[in-house]
C-alpha cells in the first residue's frame, strides 16, 4: 500500500516542489532565504529549480519591506482567488495612498478612502508593519505598463472613477502575476510558513 501512494514523498517533499499550482504559483526553494522570491516563470522553466544551473539564481525580484507582508498575505490566502483578488485591491488602495498624487486626494475625500481601507483590512484581518514605501508588487515593464497605470490614476476626477482605476488596474496585475510569475517560499518553504501564519 504504501508502495501505491508513496507517502514517503508526500511526508519529505522535494525541493523546488509546488505548494500551491493556482491561482499563483508557489514553491518551496532548492536554498535558504529569510525572503519569499518571485521568478518569471519563462525562467523557472527554462531552467528547471531542481538543476544545478538554477543555482546561479537568475534574474528575480527579492520581496522585503512592505513587499513582504504583501506576499505573505497573499501566500495565506493562497487557496481562496476571491479573498486574493479582492486583498491585491486593498494593497491597490493603500498604494495609491501612499504613492499617489492625486488632487482628489489633497482634499477630504481623502478621507472616505482612508475609512475603506481600514474597514477592508479589518474584514480580512490584515496589517502591514514597518516601512511602506512600496506595497504593490513588481511587474517587469513589458508585461505591465505601470506609468500608465498610474498616469490613469492622477487624471481620475472623482472618487468613483478613482476606485474603478484602482480595481481595473489590480485585476490586470494580479491576472499578470499569475500568468507570468511563480513565487519560491522563503527557508523551508510550506511547513515554515504554515506554523507561522495559519
Amino acid at each position: 500500500m504504501g508502495d501505491l501512494i508513496r507517502l514517503e514523498d508526500r511526508i519529505k517533499g522535494s525541493a523546488g516542489s509546488v505548494i500551491s499550482s493556482g491561482p499563483w504559483e508557489f514553491r518551496k526553494p532548492l536554498w535558504r532565504t529569510l525572503y519569499f522570491t518571485q521568478f518569471l516563470r519563462a525562467l523557472v522553466e527554462e531552467t528547471p529549480c531542481d538543476s544545478k544551473a538554477f543555482s546561479q539564481m537568475p534574474p528575480h525580484f527579492v520581496l522585503k519591506g512592505g513587499l513582504a507582508y504583501t506576499i505573505l498575505s497573499m501566500y495565506a490566502n493562497r487557496k481562496n482567488e476571491r479573498e486574493m483578488r479582492e486583498i491585491y485591491y486593498l494593497i491597490g488602495l493603500m498604494d495609491c495612498m501612499i504613492n499617489q498624487v492625486n488632487a482628489i486626494l489633497r482634499t477630504d475625500l481623502l478621507r472616505s478612502m482612508y475609512k475603506q481601507v481600514f474597514a477592508m483590512k479589518e474584514k480580512l484581518n490584515l496589517h502591514w508593519h514597518g516601512t511602506l514605501d512600496r506595497v504593490l508588487l513588481p511587474i517587469d515593464p513589458q508585461l505591465f505598463n505601470d506609468l500608465e497605470y498610474r498616469s490613469l490614476l492622477n487624471r481620475a476626477g472623482t472618487m468613483k472613477e478613482l476606485y474603478q482605476t484602482i480595481r481595473q488596474g489590480t485585476e490586470t496585475m494580479f491576472d499578470t502575476l499569475a500568468g507570468n510569475y511563480v513565487f519560491f517560499c522563503p527557508g523551508g518553504g510550506e511547513e515554515v510558513w504554515n506554523r507561522r501564519i495559519l
